[in-house]
């Protein structure tokens, strides 16, 4: 009874006014029992209280077209979220919402590889806890993982897969610019649903990888005439046509686009697109990384990491 629930937390806000959680849950419960405009006015509430959006209410007035679609969420919104949500993400990805984009997106890697599905450098963008570093482990010589979440990452060193560990945001240019071309691998799975814009997420990718390198991610697919849109579960869907698009203007050369069965959403079953491709360019002889050096090479870095 979402009109009830939501007259209770106004009771609630005034014993705690401005309080920003039980801001969120009244706005999302107005907006369930069809208070639009009720709705709308506590999540402009909510951005005058919180310039950093950690709720996302930007994100919530779009996903009912109230402003324009922001090409990004905040990024204290999607910190705070996966921070909140790591210690259940493995659980409830795998076993509740039947996840399998890593598993799917590892095969199509290793059929784009070729006979010796080797890999000298891998970079797993957004990693979160490791589920597709676990796939990729086997295959690679040094093994790297990007993610915005400290509670993220701090589950992914606990399983000791990677070589090295770094907390970045994936369309920030930081990392890249200290070594670019180090990889012949960048893979985002289910990364960039929350991301709109494109553009410098794949820019990120290109100068990270050495020519001819592989480029794997999932989105979820939008089939409207917009490029991108927010969802009412306020992830982004992209369409193919845009992804097609931004690929070629970033460099890369499509090998495969496949429509596939994400995960759940509830009763809904979530599709996307699952997307290879190869950076363009003549590929350079390089000696492959000899995995101890790699791994002894990861370990410090992993320890720096740790003082942090």
């Amino acid at each position: 009874d979402f009109a009830a629930a939501s007259d209770l937390i106004a009771q609630a806000l005034e014993l705690a006014p401005g309080h920003l959680p039980f801001l969120s849950m009244q706005g999302e419960w107005l907006d369930k029992a069809g208070r639009t405009a009720d709705a709308t006015a506590v999540w402009a509430q909510m951005l005058r209280l919180d310039a950093e959006d950690r709720f996302g209410a930007q994100l919530k007035l779009a996903s009912i077209g109230m402003t324009e679609t922001p090409g990004a969420p905040p990024t204290a919104y999607v910190e705070s979220l996966f921070d909140d949500f790591a210690p259940r993400f493995d659980t409830s990805l795998v076993e509740k919402l039947d996840y399998h984009a890593p598993q799917l997106l590892a095969d199509a890697i290793f059929a784009a590889l070729g006979d010796t599905k080797a890999i000298r450098h891998a970079v797993d963008l957004g990693c979160g806890t490791g589920l597709m570093g676990e796939r990729l482990r086997g295959q690679a010589s040094f093994l790297e993982g990007i993610d915005l979440s400290a509670g993220m990452l701090k589950r992914a060193r606990g399983k000791g897969i990677y070589d090295r560990l770094e907390k970045g945001d994936v369309t920030s240019p930081g990392f890249a610019e200290t070594e670019p071309g180090r990889a012949d691998l960048a893979v985002a799975a289910d990364v960039y649903i929350y991301l709109g814009d494109l553009a410098a997420a794949f820019a990120l990718a290109a100068q990270l990888l050495e020519p001819n390198g592989l480029y794997a991610f999932t989105v979820e697919a939008h089939d409207g005439p917009e490029d991108y849109a927010v969802r009412p579960s306020l992830r982004y869907a992209h369409s193919q046509a845009y992804l097609g698009r931004a690929l070629a203007e970033a460099g890369f050369e499509t090998v495969r686009l496949d429509r596939i069965f994400l995960r759940k959403d509830g009763a809904a079953r979530i599709e996307g697109f699952m997307v290879v491709a190869r950076k363009a360019g003549a590929h350079p002889a390089m000696p492959a990384a000899h995995p101890r050096l790699a791994r002894r090479h990861g370990k410090q870095t992993v320890n720096k990491i740790d003082k942090i």
